[in-house]
């Protein structure tokens, strides 16, 4: 059965478009009006106010606590610091993604993991023969977004920290009110914006503390549809969506290594052992086949290929999730797995999986439309992500 979250007895109050999602379980809001226009503005723009708390969310404790995530996930837990935040995926044997999240590391021996699958078992099952504690805190432990230029004033007022010196991807403590909290600067829309972490029976209070505070901001709730064009134009995946999760794909065609996600970064090849680094240090030498790239449509081409028939380009609103063909030199070379109109940029944009010989920005490529019921292809380029990466996300 559906649950609503922590946050239910407001956000339901507030959800007037009845627009509901799924996840993991709960229940959130997909718009809270009957367009998502003015919530998308508010991360743009000044504050969107989003509940996160269907995240699975673990706390790993104990003497051994950085020895098992450090076997777990690709990046070097030793040189995570108290108080800072890190992307990581994981991967299994054949360095095929799991899953990715955070990892905050909260004291010495005390972080939390949190991801978009339910991982307790993988984490438990490689604990084996540790002084390790996993602990799941998904149901008690809530999470809000606040999100937008005008998060750290508002966040700043609420909790009376001066938020200025709190860097991108770092974590403090703090209070909202008399209720304990703990902050990061992280988020999943690219912009400027912090995570708040609440004991769940609390999580009402903040809320509203937050929301009456950020009124002078114009603070918007702000539901998933919003969410999905913000991750879109900063270049962020989506599981089962962008990349499927080697524990459900059902054949090794569907799965993805971090370098054909582009995720690079991620991968800490000089640990000594780390799940799936065999297979990865054997790709890092011959080099991955694909690589995730962003995709800019042409918009005269968009145009033409409407024209056609008498009409102008019709665009979803909403983001798209769906394998969409991309071309090169008359050949199949990859596919787009999400895109959407960008009302910032003013540009028709996609995530997609090409091979690795066209991922090189500036590519010219062709992308799969649909008009009038006939399949056509559009000019488009590769281009490097993010799309949208302002100053302030790390300012």
């Amino acid at each position: 059965m559906l649950r609503g979250t922590p946050l239910h007895a407001r956000t339901a109050a507030l959800c007037e478009a009845y627009n509901w999602r799924r996840w993991s379980g709960y229940v959130v809001a997909g718009s809270y009006e009957l367009t998502h226009d003015r919530e998308y503005a508010a991360i743009r723009s000044s504050a969107a106010l989003l509940d996160l708390s269907p995240l699975f969310k673990y706390h790993v404790s104990g003497p051994d606590a950085a020895r098992l995530l450090d076997r777990v996930v690709t990046r070097d837990v030793s040189n995570c610091k108290v108080g800072q935040v890190m992307y990581t995926p994981w991967c299994d044997e054949r360095g095929k993604v799991i899953d990715d999240g955070t990892l905050s590391r909260l004291d010495d021996h005390f972080f939390r993991l949190t991801s978009a699958d339910p991982s307790l078992r993988w984490l438990h099952h490689n604990a084996f023969g540790l002084r390790v504690n996993v602990e799941d805190v998904s149901d008690s432990l809530a999470t809000l977004a606040l999100q937008g230029p005008l998060a750290r004033e508002i966040l700043s007022r609420v909790t009376g920290a001066n938020l200025d010196g709190l860097k991108y991807f770092r974590l403090t403590s703090a209070r909202i009110g008399n209720i304990p909290v703990t902050i990061t600067r992280t988020g999943y829309t690219g912009d400027l914006g912090y995570e708040v972490w609440i004991d769940a029976a609390q999580a009402v209070a903040v809320w509203d503390a937050l929301m009456e505070t950020g009124r002078h901001y114009a603070i918007t709730p702000t539901g998933m549809l919003a969410l999905d064009l913000a991750r879109i134009e900063a270049g962020l995946l989506l599981i089962e969506v962008d990349y499927v999760s080697a524990h459900r794909a059902p054949i090794e065609a569907r799965m993805s290594t971090p370098f054909e996600l582009s995720l690079d970064w991620t991968v800490a090849l000089e640990k000594e052992n780390f799940i799936g680094r065999r297979a990865l240090v054997e790709e890092h030498k011959r080099g991955p086949a694909w690589k995730l790239v962003g995709i800019e449509v042409d918009w005269e081409s968009m145009e033409r290929l409407y024209a056609e028939h008498g009409l102008p380009p019709q665009l979803p609103t909403a983001a798209w999730r769906a394998s969409t063909p991309i071309y090169a030199g008359g050949k199949w070379i990859g596919y787009a797995s999400s895109g959407c109109w960008s009302p910032l940029l003013k540009k028709y944009l996609a995530l997609a999986h090409v091979q690795e010989p066209l991922a090189q920005p500036g590519t010219p490529v062709r992308m799969e439309v649909t008009v009038e019921h006939r399949r056509r292809q559009a000019a488009a380029r590769v281009t490097q992500l993010p799309f949208f990466n302002p100053e302030r996300k790390r300012g």
